[in-house]
């Protein structure tokens, strides 16, 4: 699924016009991106959790050259679903 799948789903659902679903879509998903820059979690109750994690500074291997260099930290992006998606995932259909 693309963002120009979610705008679709808006519109069938919400009953906005395209231009207003995709408005939506766009104005969640930039409140988002702004909260996890500033180091906050996002958590959407039934769906899960997005976070940031530091990762350290770590030796790594350049497997071309078989080089070891120096992974610098950096910053992840964490996603945890909630146990009710996840058990939805692992419903087994017969």
């Amino acid at each position: 699924m693309v963002k120009a799948d979610l705008v679709d789903k808006v519109y069938e659902r919400v009953g906005f016009s395209k231009k207003e679903a995709a408005r939506a879509v766009d104005v969640l998903l930039e409140i988002m991106k702004e909260a996890l820059e500033q180091g906050e979690s996002v958590k959407l109750s039934g769906f899960g959790c997005f976070l940031v994690r530091t990762k350290g500074s770590r030796k790594g291997r350049n497997p071309k050259t078989g080089e070891e260099i120096e992974i610098s930290p950096h910053k992840v992006l964490v996603f945890k679903p909630s146990s009710s998606l996840r058990n939805l995932l692992n419903q087994r259909r017969e």
